[in-house]
């Protein structure tokens, strides 16, 4: 029997284990998404892919953004070094620009490079929960969302509370978080703070995390309003990131943001980012290569919503973007663009649902992308539901695509804006109470795609547009609960890529997406109040040899004082996620978390 076969059969078995298992009630829990659509629905009611990780329930037993991503095996994170650092983010086989995040709802994309999209500045602890489109959202967001949308939305306290922790671990690791939240009933503020250090699993790969971030929720006569100020400060060393070199790199991020609620059909936002980029080639010699680079953005947005009849809603807006770049390599550039969008929602709870958009996006000399999507459900039952969509999405291409330069690369001023069209169809399925499954087919055809090509050995590498690139794939997933607070999930993501050549052209960046994605992850307690979570990933991407990792998670939920273990790597797999650049051995990480006060409003 062969591997795919094994694999098939282990988890049609596992499958039937659960099926088999006496069935509970079910819980009577609303998930609401807001990712992708223009107003918070239901989850059983998204038309498409739509993922919610909850982060405050998994907080004792996880340590960064990272520890939630990988909840998804349609989810490939790359990382150059652990605690987060200069990670890219690819979903259904898209380039980690073609990836948008989201902060509230608010852009994080880097004008300068999406290596520095995952830069989240906040820290984990001011974060309530994940949201994860899979697939276009152009029509909602613009540029960037082609292979889909991240969305991390930050918590409202419910209670008054001071929380520290402290932890430390191999590697020189060594970490301090807290929380002081102020929960009123016409006001709630939330300050937090992380500070993540490490001297390096091997020579040159130190590193150290400071974030700093206030939440502040007020309700007036006007409305609501949401203030979001933070601070992230990011030096590492960089050694092989970028090739055979000892590089050094340091990335700042300044964010702040205002969302204010104008009656109960409109709202305003504004938000600004500032992120620097200090990058050497050689630590030890600074003087030989060194990039210094600074990009400001600002985005605001007037959007409203009104009801036709009982169950049609139209959405309707206006936005505008402008960023810049001061840098000695790519020079000084900025840009703005506007968009208008108008959708329509339709929805009929356990029955159907239909929803139709339009956005138009200017940009550059009266350049303009129009981005339409369609998508509907429909249920077949109470246990099935059917779904389908169809949608285009755009990129425009990078500082760095356009002008970045050195002796073997050339960026190209003339490149094209990526364009993609997106289709998928699925179903979702309740098997049996608390046993529920979904399978998605998916495909995207992509023009002028982005990459370095070069006709000889002698020649440098120049960005170019290739004229087509498809990728087509599945995603499945099976989970089961167990009882509260605990679950059992399997998934499975397979891709198949397919380029277009350019005559007598080498590629610089050859596919390295994953063709075979699986997981299998469970949470739950333990005797003596032990939450426990565990994952096992295993990963083959194209023309590589698989690799799988092993991550385990326990943390004490009694009392004010709680102890934690987190285990990482456990079976210390020798793995490279982007190629080159080798991730840490065995980690184990050990602390407490202790609650100074707390006080319910």
């Amino acid at each position: 029997m062969s591997r795919s076969h094994r694999c098939i059969a282990a988890f049609l078995g596992l499958s039937a284990f659960l099926n088999a298992q006496q069935a509970d009630p079910p819980l009577k829990v609303e998930v609401v998404v807001v990712t992708g659509y223009f107003e918070p629905i239901p989850l059983e009611e998204a038309d498409r892919a739509i993922r919610a990780i909850d982060v405050k329930k998994l907080e004792l037993v996880s340590n960064t953004f990272a520890d939630f991503l990988r909840l998804d095996s349609s989810l490939d994170l790359r990382q150059r070094a652990a605690g987060g650092l200069q990670s890219d983010l690819s979903i259904r086989g898209g380039s980690f620009g073609q990836t948008l995040i989201l902060l509230n709802g608010l852009r994080l994309n880097d004008a300068q490079s999406g290596h520095h999209n995952l830069d989240v500045p906040v820290p984990v602890e001011s974060i309530e929960k994940v949201e994860i489109l899979k697939g276009s959202g152009s029509t909602r967001y613009g540029s960037d969302a082609v292979g889909g949308v991240v969305n991390f939305i930050t918590r409202k306290p419910e209670a008054s509370e001071l929380r520290l922790r402290t932890a430390a671990g191999n590697f020189g690791v060594n970490q301090q978080r807290g929380v002081l939240a102020f929960a009123g009933k016409a006001v709630t503020e939330q300050l937090t703070f992380s500070r993540d250090f490490s001297s390096g699993f091997q020579p040159n790969r130190d590193y150290r995390n400071l974030s700093l971030a206030s939440n502040t929720h007020l309700l007036t006569a006007m409305g609501a309003t949401d203030i979001t100020l933070a601070n992230n400060d990011r030096p590492f060393g960089a050694d092989q990131f970028y090739g055979n070199y000892n590089s050094w790199e340091r990335t700042r991020t300044w964010f702040a943001s205002i969302r204010q609620s104008l009656g109960e059909k409109t709202e305003a936002s504004f938000a600004y980012r500032r992120h620097t980029d200090l990058f050497v080639l050689f630590r030890d010699r600074p003087e030989v290569f060194t990039n210094r680079h600074a990009v400001e953005g600002f985005q605001a947005a007037l959007r409203r919503s009104d009801a036709l009849a009982r169950n049609v809603t139209v959405h309707y807006g206006l936005e505008g973007y402008r960023d810049s770049i001061d840098s000695n390599n790519l020079g000084h550039h900025d840009r703005a663009r506007g968009a208008g969008y108008i959708a329509m929602d339709v929805r009929a709870l356990k029955r159907f649902s239909f929803n139709a958009g339009l956005r138009e996006e200017v940009y550059g000399r009266a350049q303009s992308q129009l981005s339409p999507s369609v998508s509907a459900g429909y249920w077949l039952s109470s246990a099935i539901k059917l779904r389908a969509g169809v949608s285009r999405a755009f990129r425009l291409p990078s500082y760095t695509d356009l002008y970045y330069h050195d002796p073997a690369n050339v960026g190209s001023p003339n490149l094209r804006p990526e364009k993609a069209w997106s289709y998928e169809g699925g179903v979702d399925w309740t098997i049996r109470p608390k046993l529920k499954g979904e399978v998605t087919v998916f495909r995207r055809n992509e023009t002028d795609g982005i990459d370095y090509v070069r006709y000889s050995a002698a020649d440098i590498w120049r960005a170019t547009n290739f004229q087509h690139i498809a990728f087509t794939g599945v995603e499945a997933s099976l989970k089961r609960e167990l009882g509260p607070g605990s679950l059992i999930e399997l998934q499975y993501t397979g891709l198949h890529g397919a380029r277009s050549a350019l005559a007598g052209a080498f590629s610089k960046y050859s596919f390295n997406y994953p063709i075979h994605s699986g997981l299998v992850g469970w949470q739950g307690f333990l005797p003596g109040h032990i939450l426990a979570r565990a994952r096992a990933g295993v990963v083959e991407r194209y023309g590589r040899d698989p690799y799988g990792v092993v991550d385990l998670y326990a943390a004490s939920t009694r009392g004010r004082i709680h102890p934690f273990l987190q285990l990482t790597n456990v079976t210390d797999t020798a793995y490279q996620e982007i190629f080159g650049v080798s991730m840490p051995g065995r980690a184990i990480v050990g602390g407490i978390e202790f609650t100074v006060f707390t006080s319910r409003k």
